[in-house]
């Protein structure tokens, strides 16, 4: 969505006005622990557009608690932000934090070859690799 200055803020106040909505006023078992992550609003500020995570098995549920409670959402919304025309609401599953929590992991179980020594051509330093020791085969060649 294109955003300028004046968007960026709207969508700062909406993502305030939508969290202390979803906290307070909203009172579905599906929507505990989902956390709103970002807002974006558009120019004209008719339409919003809610990111909001939480667990991946919990995806499927949270986004049907949202679209049931889409139209008190809005209009709780629309009341609180004092707008001239109540914007229109989409939810989003945001996955950034678990595409993060995936490299976190990938970063914890990396391969022992990382810890070589290698040389400016990414090759491991001979000493290192071999364990400065002739192998059997050329022991026996000599």
């Amino acid at each position: 969505m294109k955003q300028n200055a004046n968007s960026r803020r709207s969508g700062e106040i909406a993502r305030e006005k939508l969290a202390s909505i979803l906290l307070f006023e909203v009172a579905d078992p599906d929507l505990d622990l989902v956390t709103l992550t970002g807002c974006e609003v558009s120019v004209d500020r008719s339409f919003v557009r809610a990111y909001v995570t939480c667990e991946p098995e919990r995806y499927e549920s949270v986004m049907a608690a949202l679209e049931r409670a889409k139209g008190r959402i809005r209009s709780l919304l629309g009341r609180a932000l004092g707008w001239r025309v109540t914007p229109e609401l989409a939810f989003s599953i945001d996955t950034s934090t678990d595409e993060a929590e995936r490299i976190a992991r990938a970063l914890e179980q990396r391969p022992p070859t990382i810890d070589v020594e290698k040389d400016e051509f990414g090759y491991p330093i001979a000493g290192e690799a071999s364990g400065d020791e002739p192998s059997e085969d050329e022991s026996s060649e000599a």
